[in-house]
């Protein structure tokens, strides 16, 4: 298994906080509701930090997904559904999930530890079961994908 690793990001808020709410995946369904708020897409355009031919396709991504406790799912892709399910939560420290459905076996460890009492720091880690010559195709990809990932998740209002 091929590990690609985030840089370490600071989040502003305790470390309770941040599993709590990565824990029970039903929390994430802000994602959802906000690709569909006209005003969030127009802001996301305005940002200019995701490339215009993407933001559709993402906004239509989003409103595709399924959320339950263990599991954010995509029930209608080209290669059928495929989720990502919690396969562990360490409190408060690491919540580890495994991907259903894809046709590579695939992990994604989000830890956290705390800095202060009311901050903490995060790191992302995917796993991927990858041949060779896929590995040295999707090395670029699959890392960049893994510090966006970490990105998007220090930027959670996880107080709310």
């Amino acid at each position: 298994m091929t590990k690609y690793e985030s840089n370490i990001k600071q989040v502003h808020f305790p470390q309770s906080s941040i599993f709590a709410k990565l824990a029970d995946l039903r929390n994430l369904q802000v994602i959802k509701e906000r690709a569909a708020d006209p005003a969030f897409i127009d802001n996301l355009r305005a940002s200019g930090q995701v490339p215009e031919d993407k933001i559709d396709k993402i906004a239509d991504l989003a409103s595709r997904l399924e959320f339950t406790a263990d599991t954010i799912s995509i029930p209608d892709t080209p290669l059928g559904p495929i989720a990502l399910r919690i396969v562990e939560r360490d409190e408060p420290k690491c919540v580890k999930f495994e991907v259903q459905g894809a046709p590579v076996a695939a992990n994604l460890w989000i830890q956290v530890l705390p800095t202060s009492t009311y901050e903490s720091k995060m790191k992302c880690t995917v796993g991927a079961d990858l041949n060779f010559f896929i590995k040295q195709m999707a090395k670029k990809p699959l890392q960049e994908g893994v510090e966006k990932l970490a990105d998007m998740l220090s930027m959670i209002p996880y107080g709310m």
